[in-house]
């Protein structure tokens, strides 16, 4: 829905409220009219209800207004006197409207200064445990919310099994889009492996403002923009239509911002010409085959030495006397070339020219495969750009996607010959309308990334990764060992070596723990 549509609905909303309250606005000794005015009228509405002023601003916040909406329906009708757990069921399954009945047919009363705490455990728990849900999808939504690292294709960096704290507020939180959903949870709601929302309807995409931009080699989690998995690594093959904000989240390298020029070159990436210069803490893999001398390997030695993973498929083989590894620095293959099992150790680089059909633009008339690619420019808000049969491939997601349906918009870039028609009408240049990533996993041939499905638009910008608070070693042997305690309590950015807090949060914990046990005992005094 755009803005306009939203708007009409706003209004149409505070005609029902008016329709369906005003008497009993009359009947708390307030004006008729008060239940007319949008904004006032739930100012004035929380006066009756005898709640703070502030549960207004809660109405406004996509997701948690459709937490309290039930809260407001069933403090109203207590207001008057309908305190039974039918008429709780009941105004609730009908979606309020059962105030229309309380408004119209019953003749009730204004409980002024009711108690408003619950008569029963049981309400009193469920009132906690709601402003507990409301409270944490706050956070959830727009200042912090934690992610798991489920691939390797940012080795070293971010290891598979590290939780993390992912920064909502750096880039600026992007509001939800998906106006019904079940809250703290993405796309799928636990254990019943079912849709968390409903496609329908939509808010505008709105950002709030950040205090930093996306930088070159900055690690972002984003949401896929090709994704149509039902949830996150589906294997159905089933596909369904999936909001912006309920696409499955990734979280990669931004090789590239607005306004570059990239390629890459033998697994390299090229910015405008120049190698990319990678922070400190970043580790460029690659692929590796070789042969041996034909005695096996020790695999756990494979993996505490050279940290070449043996128990996942597909990223270590080796038959006979040839082996394969997916995913080693170049420091470690130079290393594990001096094992004395290993006779030879080559590179594996996909040489350029040689073009493979799943690389972007996915159209296979370009030779690009995913070692050799480009160059390709990445567009930048309010730039203009040719629009040519060459130009069409790479763009025609952006424009008829990410800058059309997606945002409400019926855009369709079709060619005629040699000429190129946007909605039908020829076109020689385009303007963008957003800012574009480039988004590459370290582990080069261990990362779907960019380089298969192309641009990330702004408007898929989850946040930035900011704290390792846990981290799991599958890999490692005993409970003790597979816990990583070297990177709990970790920063993501940075440079040299990453710094445990551990300690530092252990003590903290410990200290409030006295304090709080100290504090009791003079109570009690």
């Amino acid at each position: 829905m755009i803005f306009t549509e939203w708007l009409i609905l706003f209004l149409i909303l505070q005609v029902i409220h008016f329709l369906g309250t005003w008497k009993l606005y009359k009947k708390a000794d307030r004006k008729a009219w008060e239940a007319l005015i949008p904004v006032y009228n739930a100012v004035i509405l929380m006066k009756i209800i005898g709640r703070p002023w502030w549960w207004v601003i809660l109405l406004f916040i996509p997701v948690i207004n459709v937490i309290m909406l039930p809260v407001i329906w069933v403090e109203t009708i207590r207001s008057f006197g309908k305190n039974s757990t039918n008429d709780t069921i009941i105004v609730i399954v009908t979606l309020g409207f059962y105030i229309f009945y309380v408004n119209y047919m019953l003749d009730v009363t204004h409980i002024k200064d009711r108690d408003l705490k619950p008569r029963t455990a049981a309400g009193e728990w469920t009132s906690s445990i709601l402003f507990a849900v409301i409270a944490a999808t706050i956070v959830h939504t727009y200042f912090m919310q934690p992610y798991t690292i489920p691939t390797g294709s940012l080795e070293r960096t971010l290891l598979v099994g590290d939780f993390l704290f992912v920064s909502k507020f750096h880039y600026g939180a992007r509001t939800p889009m998906t106006a019904v959903s079940f809250p703290m949870v993405h796309d799928t709601i636990p254990v019943l492996h079912t849709k968390s929302y409903t496609s329908k309807p939509q808010y505008p995409y709105f950002r709030l403002p950040g205090f930093q931009k996306i930088k070159r080699n900055d690690i972002v989690v984003f949401s896929l923009p090709n994704d149509t998995l039902r949830f996150f690594f589906d294997t159905s093959n089933i596909s369904v239509y999936k909001p912006i904000d309920k696409k499955s989240n990734y979280v990669k390298r931004c090789v590239g911002v607005p306004g570059d020029s990239l390629s890459l070159v033998d697994g390299y990436v090229y910015i405008n010409k120049k190698q990319n210069d990678l922070p400190d803490r970043a580790q460029v893999q690659f692929s590796f085959t070789g042969t041996t001398n034909g005695d096996r390997f020790n695999l756990q030695n494979l993996y505490d030495r050279y940290k070449i993973k043996t128990n996942n498929p597909g990223e270590f083989g080796y038959d006979n006397q040839r082996f394969f590894i997916k995913g080693m620095t170049i420091e470690n293959a130079a290393k594990f070339k001096n094992h004395p099992n290993v006779t030879s150790i080559e590179r594996i680089i996909t040489e350029k020219g040689n073009k493979e059909s799943n690389i972007f633009p996915n159209n296979g008339k370009v030779n690009w495969n995913k070692d050799n690619f480009g160059p390709i420019y990445i567009p930048e808000a309010g730039k203009t750009v040719k629009m040519d049969l060459k130009s069409f491939s790479l763009y025609r997601r952006i424009i008829e996607v990410y800058e059309g349906s997606e945002m409400g918009i019926d855009n369709k870039l079709t060619a005629n010959g040699n000429q190129v028609l946007l909605n039908g009408a020829p076109i020689d240049s385009y303007t963008f309308k957003q800012d574009y990533y480039w988004m590459m996993g370290d582990n080069r041939h261990n990362s779907e990334d960019s380089r298969y499905w192309g641009y990330v638009p702004a408007t898929h910008i989850v946040g930035k990764p900011v704290f390792v608070w846990f981290s799991w070693d599958s890999n490692a042997k005993g409970l003790f060992n597979k816990i990583r305690w070297e990177r709990m309590f970790t920063t993501v950015g940075g440079s040299g070596e990453p710094v445990s807090y551990f300690k530092y949060f252990i003590i903290l914990l410990a200290g409030y723990f006295i304090y709080n046990q100290y504090r009791k005992r003079k109570k009690g005094a």
